[in-house]
């Protein structure tokens, strides 16, 4: 039998979120096989599917901004090679000067940026990468928020539609636009909707309920799948997941009171959401 290390057991923890206990048995089961004993947690039922379990390890900082009248904003990841440096004051202002100059970049801003971080590279005396960019500018109402986590180790961009310009300056939607960056930050969707969930993922779920009613009666096997497949999309759907800050009110639900309260109708258009080094 395949020796089963704590740094295993760990990768699949963080992958996983299931005990430490359980992914050691799933380890030893699989004979040391990740992929293998990940699945065996899913067949449990214990583990989510995860959009990306597998991460690469990266220093550096996630970094964004929402222009005044918040119709434009931007995100950018900017990778070093160690955390020291992550925590420069050098580094540090040196991403947010990356960050102001990228709300009026057109095109992509790690050639836009090409000299200035060659120069910084040279300073600092270690790589430095602007990763990974995007850029939200609002098409007609509407308006762009977002959240940066933990430092800038995850960090989150949203576009909201509405119907009423002042509503982008309406303090209860600026305070639900937070909570919903937040909790995208917190939950990590899969998709907006149904709609967005790659169909190889749903129909490998199906597969993975299927073989988990084996042996049930026929007349109630139907029920009990789509049961489970309404409780993956509520898992993984951001419109249907429950709020970070109240569970049993769903990211629709809220939307709708919000709605209300402001006078207005406020939709999430789309959003990105990423954690620092993610593949």
């Amino acid at each position: 039998m395949a020796e089963i290390t704590a740094s295993m057991v760990k990768e699949l923890r963080d992958a996983t979120n299931v005990s430490m206990m359980e992914c050691k048995r799933a380890l030893q089961e699989a004979e040391g096989n990740k992929e293998q004993a990940f699945k065996l947690l899913r067949e449990r039922g214990m583990a989510v599917a995860a959009k990306k379990a597998d991460r690469v390890a990266k220093d550096g900082k996630i970094s964004a901004k929402v222009s005044d009248d918040g119709k434009t904003g931007v995100m950018i990841e900017v990778n070093c090679e160690t955390d020291f440096v992550t925590r420069n004051e050098i580094f540090q202002a040196f991403v947010t000067e990356l960050t102001d100059k990228a709300m009026a970049v057109d095109g992509d801003p790690a050639e836009a940026f090409k000299a200035e971080i060659t120069a910084k590279v040279a300073e600092i005396g270690e790589n430095i990468v602007l990763r990974k960019s995007e850029k939200y500018t609002v098409d007609g109402t509407g308006a762009v928020a977002s959240y940066i986590h933990m430092g800038g180790k995850v960090g989150v961009l949203t576009e909201f539609g509405f119907e009423k310009e002042e509503t982008a300056g309406n303090s209860v939607f600026k305070e639900l636009a937070l909570d919903i960056c937040l909790h995208i930050a917190a939950a990590n969707p899969v998709a907006l909707d149904r709609d967005g969930i790659p169909a190889s993922l749903v129909e490998d779920e199906k597969a993975l309920f299927v073989k988990q009613v084996e042996g049930k009666p026929a007349n109630i096997i139907e029920g009990i799948l789509k049961g489970k497949l309404n409780k993956f999309y509520s898992q993984t759907c951001l419109l249907e997941q429950g709020f970070v800050k109240e569970d049993k009110t769903s990211i629709t639900q809220l939307l709708e009171a919000k709605s209300k309260e402001i006078g207005d109708t406020v939709t999430i258009k789309r959003y990105t959401r990423w954690q620092l080094g993610e593949a």
